[in-house]
């Protein structure tokens, strides 16, 4: 289970809600997962994600599946992994951070957020906390995040 914050190529004339209620509309748990075919434009995009990511944060390892491109940070002050498919990207934290070592992961997650929404004009959002990733506070989704933490451990650990 992890905390995840979603970013999404909002269509014109529509809200992000409304965007991601059309996406899921055609969603069928049944049926695989479409291949990732990047058109040239979000081949850059990521292209400029990675490298910006690993100039401005440090060392990341990055992977091309048969559905995603995908990218986890390195050391401290945690693993944040994004998952790009072009048109959406998801950024995914474990519940295992509390206190100060959430916030700092959470800083980490909303800074790569911030990346991706400026190279691909992607817009991210923070369900869990309902705040969107631009002028979100990561505190808030830190609070979020090590609050989970603490129920698990206090009621899954037992």
């Amino acid at each position: 289970m992890t905390y995840d914050i979603t970013l999404v190529r909002v269509q014109p004339g529509l809200t992000l809600q409304e965007t991601l209620d059309r996406l899921n509309a055609g969603f069928d748990p049944d049926a695989g997962l479409p291949l990732l075919r990047l058109t040239d434009t979000q081949r850059n995009e990521w292209d400029r994600i990675l490298g910006r990511v690993s100039r401005e944060i440090g060392s990341v390892e990055s992977e091309e599946y048969l559905y995603s491109l995908t990218l986890e940070t390195l050391g401290p002050p945690g693993r944040v992994q994004l998952d790009y498919c072009g048109d959406t990207a998801h950024i995914e934290v474990a519940y295992r951070y509390s206190g100060p070592a959430a916030l700092e992961v959470m800083e980490l997650a909303y800074r790569i957020a911030r990346i991706v929404e400026d190279e691909s004009g992607l817009t991210g959002h923070d369900f869990e906390v309902g705040q969107p990733t631009r002028t979100g506070a990561p505190d808030k989704a830190a609070t979020r995040l090590s609050g989970v933490f603490h129920w698990a451990q206090d009621h899954l650990s037992k």
